[in-house]
Order: C-alpha cells, then sequence, then structure tokens
C-alpha cells in the first residue's frame, strides 16, 4: 500500500509499504478515504520529537471497513467509521472512566499512558496517510456513520481530533453560555474551540493569532478576531471585557508558539492566558507540550520546561487543565450534531489533495502559507 513516511526532519514521502492486516481477533481492517495533517504532525514533521524515521503519519483518519476479525461483533463489513486518534482497550481502569486518551492498555512504555496513530511515543502504531489502516479492538474504538458519510467525509474526519479537542479545551475552561472565551492560536484546533465555544452558547468569543486568513475563518463563525502582532493581545482582551479578563480561556498553541517576529517562547500563550482570564477564571490547554524537546533553543525547553506565571495564576484563584482528548467521551454527541445539520467543522478545509501529494502540503502546511488551514488527503474514493 501506498503511505506517508517520515524520513527525517522536512522530509517525507510518499512510498509503498506493508499492507496493514488484521493481527487480532478484535482488529478491523478500514480502507482509508479521507486523513487530514494535524498541526501536531508538524512537530513531528520538523523533527522536534523521537518520531522514527520509516513510520507512517497520519492519526486524523476516516474510512470504510473492509475487514473484520472474527471477535467482532458490531463493526460490520461496508460500514463508514471514523476513528478517535486514541487508540484504546476500552476496559482499562482509565477507559472506563472515559478517559482513552490514557489508556493503559495499548501503551507498551509503562512509564507512559495513552496511545495513538502515527505519533511520537505513544505506541508503534502507524498511521492513516495510507491507504489501510488496522484499528485495534475495532468495535470499541470506531464510531460508525450513517448514509450521509460519503458525502459528508471531510466534516465527520474532524470527529478523529480537531472537534472533538476543540470541545475538550472548551469543557476544561468550563465554557457556559453567555461567558466570555479567549481563544489563544487560531490554527484548526484553536478555530475548532471557537466554534464549539460558539455552539455553547458563549456570549463573546475572541480568537488571539497573527495569520490574517486564520483570522478571517475566525470573524466567518462570529468570533472577535485578535491580532497579536498589532498590539498587545491582553490589553486587547481586557479591553473588550471592561478590563476584568475573559471567563474563560483555551491554549490551541503549544510549544512551539512564536512572537511577533518569529522567534519562539514555549510560554508565551500560556502566560498571556494567565493575563488574560479573569480573576476565578478557567483555563483548558489542549496546544500540545512536550516532556523532552531535541529542536528547543534552550536547555530548560529541551527537558519540556518553561518559565511560568504561577504566581499570578494563584493568586487570581484560576483553574487550568490540561491534556490530549478522549475523543470518545465526546465523538458520539459531535457526530450527531454533524448528522442533524447542527454543525459543519469542514470550514476549516482549504485544500482537499491527493496523496501523492503529500510532500507538497506538509511544506506548505508547515511555512504556515497563506490560504493552507487545513489539508484533507483522500487516499482511496
Amino acid at each position: 500500500m501506498k503511505a506517508v513516511v517520515y524520513k527525517g526532519p522536512r522530509s517525507i514521502a510518499v512510498d509503498q509499504v506493508d499492507d496493514a492486516k488484521i493481527e487480532h481477533p478484535c482488529d478491523v481492517l478500514v480502507r482509508i478515504t479521507t486523513t487530514n495533517i494535524c498541526g501536531s504532525d508538524l512537530h513531528m514533521y520538523e523533527g522536534r520529537t523521537s518520531f522514527e524515521t520509516g513510520r507512517v503519519f497520519g492519526h486524523e483518519n476516516l474510512g470504510q471497513v473492509i475487514e473484520v476479525g472474527p471477535a467482532v461483533s458490531k463493526v460490520k463489513v461496508g460500514e463508514y467509521v471514523v476513528l478517535p486518534f486514541n487508540v484504546a482497550c476500552g476496559f482499562c481502569k482509565n477507559c472506563e472512566r472515559q478517559l482513552s486518551n490514557y489508556c493503559l492498555t495499548m501503551q507498551p512504555n509503562p512509564k507512559f499512558a495513552g496511545a495513538a496513530y502515527g505519533f511520537a511515543d505513544m505506541g508503534p502504531y502507524q498511521g492513516g496517510q495510507a491507504e489501510l489502516l488496522r484499528v485495534p479492538y475495532g468495535d470499541y474504538n470506531c464510531l460508525r456513520l450513517g448514509e450521509d458519510a460519503a458525502e459528508k467525509q471531510t466534516d465527520y474526519v474532524m470527529l478523529a481530533d480537531i472537534f472533538p479537542t476543540g470541545w475538550h479545551a472548551t469543557e476544561m475552561a468550563e465554557v457556559y453560555p453567555g461567558d466570555s472565551v479567549v481563544i489563544y492560536g487560531a490554527g484548526p484546533v484553536g478555530l475548532m474551540a471557537a466554534y464549539s465555544a460558539t455552539l455553547k452558547s458563549a456570549g463573546r468569543v475572541m480568537v488571539v493569532d497573527r495569520h490574517p486568513d486564520r483570522l478571517k475563518l475566525a470573524e466567518s463563525i462570529g468570533a472577535i478576531p485578535i491580532d497579536y502582532s498589532q498590539a498587545d493581545p491582553v490589553q486587547q482582551v481586557l479591553d473588550l471585557t471592561m478590563g476584568l479578563g475573559a471567563d474563560a480561556g483555551c491554549e490551541c498553541v503549544g510549544y512551539q508558539a512564536h512572537d511577533p517576529s518569529g522567534e519562539e517562547h514555549g510560554e508565551m500563550t500560556l502566560n498571556n492566558l494567565i493575563a488574560s482570564v479573569r480573576f476565578t477564571g478557567r483555563i483548558g490547554v489542549v496546544g500540545v507540550y512536550v516532556p523532552q524537546d531535541p529542536g528547543a533553543k534552550d536547555e530548560l525547553a529541551k527537558q519540556g520546561k518553561f518559565p511560568l506565571d504561577y504566581g499570578l495564576m494563584w493568586f487570581k484563584g484560576q483553574k487550568m487543565g490540561t491534556g490530549q482528548c478522549p475523543v470518545k467521551k465526546y465523538n458520539r454527541a459531535l457526530r450527531d450534531l454533524v448528522a442533524a445539520g447542527k454543525a459543519k467543522p469542514s470550514f476549516v478545509v482549504s485544500h482537499e489533495i491527493a496523496l501523492d501529494e503529500a510532500p507538497t502540503a506538509y511544506e506548505n502546511f508547515d511555512k504556515r502559507e497563506d490560504g493552507w488551514t487545513k489539508v484533507a488527503m483522500h487516499p482511496s474514493t
């Protein structure tokens, strides 16, 4: 089968690799029809993780079931399914608590918890930027889709990661109807967080970024765009909230945050959020942070450590939730919003391409070229 294979920093190729296949009685084999490039793929693409050369990228996957293992009872051949990026068992202590993002069974490293397709330090599972994908514990991990699946693929594929992740940011930030909410980052996840806050009837949603094309998309869903390259974003938020700060905030950037000059500051958005959110406010952090960053500019950041304004956060009595999204906790309800026409997360998609075009797409997406907001690939039709 053809697949997007990592060759080294900023180097990928579409190669022929061994076909994915059933390896366990509970496996499901899926022919991938839509798979996305995620912002977190770029950390690996840039060589900022321990992702091994020769592995296949891709954790936002949707496709059609072509084979099931003998122990699979619910999922049927021919059905369209979308796969949470979390590879989970469904029966460990964390999965039973709806924390499939920290599954204790599928992660072979006893020091870690949680597994994912095609992701650094999250198990040996190959990614879905390929023609075929093996799905462990298919009855648990496959979310079955309805008759509109083929025509709404670019909406439903967002259920693999970014739509639930954006929703998770607003859940950790405890967004309520009428709240003022500030989102740092207008990449795909930040836009999904803003969209989720809007779906939850937030009173005012502010989105902070410096890329005009992304801020324009935020404005298109009713959010207030804040360009941090033009003025201090914290002051802009305070000006919009009578000097009080937002009720809730979401961090959707991660450890590769950049100032307006392009210099990297891993702590920048976290500290801006603490300053932007009011006393007793809530913060949800879904931007990726890692325990080790070999490409960091200083020794502290190489260890995943950053100067945090914890004194101010403590003084303000704020709450902060962190971590990857437990996709299965939300994806069924979000699927039903899409099916009912209440949500259309595909508004973030700027490009739909064939698998062979992946190297060019990665290069453009990594450079944040104007108009490259979200890429959907179609390995099979």
